[in-house]
């Protein structure tokens, strides 16, 4: 009997607003595994997007309001770029059911208290999470059932966050293949801006530079472009909307971050410029040791 308990849909209706790479991929795993919730809504900003998920049979039902998403709905996902959150909370606050949990897929996440939170009524449970797993595409055909598949969510519940409904999220990206996290936002926005955000900006920047070289120099970058480039090319590829948001929304701890990488950046200049062999090997060698550290925690 308990196992059949365990098989339960979590949620009786699961809405989803925004139907890009992270949504169309819990989308997919709603349909796929029936264990998540019962219906699925989608609700997209446009209705070529929307009418894509439709093709894509994607969700039980489709709504270009997000209002009209939310309601009677006892999940709520946002799955926008986090610049859209504000005007998103204040549009379905209104409409949330009490008992329902709001949560959230962003980047960054004390812009998402600050932006959210304002409009969230008596009632419901704000949880914002972000789970850490993407590709470079996006749109409602990215998604894909293995997405989260081990790797981590994290998740950062406002202070007096109700422990069941903590322990019902973190289920929910459970099911959905992830490992889960519980942190402080102040303390997951120092996390990502090195793992994540400031990487992301750094392989702008390195594609930008490309970019400006003299068009015979700049023919021959992208001709014989080896691995390194070739990778820093694939993260440039990323939607750039979601990444200018993310940029904005946490630009003090991204600026703490490239501050301490421009310093040893310039030590490592200095290292090149004087010969210290050693200074550069050491550095060599604990990328290395990174490395190795990631291959063992499966996340490389």
């Amino acid at each position: 009997m308990s196992e059949m308990l365990d098989q339960e849909p979590l949620f009786d209706r699961l809405a989803l607003i925004g139907v890009g790479l992270i949504g169309s991929s819990l989308a997919r795993i709603a349909r796929a595994k029936g264990t998540l919730a019962r219906r699925v809504v989608v609700n997209a900003r446009t209705a070529e997007t929307l009418d894509r998920a439709r093709v894509l049979d994607l969700a039980d039902e489709y709504e270009s309001d997000p209002a009209r998403a939310v309601e009677g709905a006892d999940c709520v996902i946002l799955c926008a770029p986090v610049g859209a959150y504000a005007a998103l909370a204040a549009r379905i606050g209104p409409h949330l059911a009490p008992g329902a949990i709001l949560t959230d897929v962003g980047s960054t996440k004390q812009s998402v208290v600050r932006d959210v939170g304002p409009f969230v009524p008596e009632g419901v449970h704000f949880i914002p999470g972000h789970p850490m797993a993407g590709t470079e595409f996006s749109g409602p055909d990215a998604g894909f059932v293995e997405l989260f598949q081990n790797r981590w969510c994290l998740l950062t519940p406002v202070a007096g966050s109700d422990p069941a409904a903590i322990a019902k999220l973190k289920l929910f990206w459970q099911r959905c293949g992830a490992m889960v996290s519980v942190m402080d936002a102040a303390h997951h926005d120092r996390v990502v801006a090195i793992v994540s955000h400031l990487p992301h900006l750094i392989a702008f920047t390195i594609c930008g530079t490309a970019d400006d070289l003299a068009d015979e120099t700049r023919q021959e970058v992208l001709q014989f472009a080896a691995s390194g480039f070739r990778d820093f090319t694939r993260i440039a590829a990323s939607d750039p909307v979601m990444w200018r948001d993310i940029f904005l929304n946490n630009r003090e701890a991204l600026l703490e971050m490239l501050a301490r990488f421009t310093e040893d950046a310039q030590a490592m200049a200095r290292a090149v410029r004087w010969g210290d062999a050693g200074y550069i090997e050491d550095k060599v060698l604990r990328g290395r040791k990174i490395r190795k550290e990631l291959l063992d925690l499966n996340q490389a």
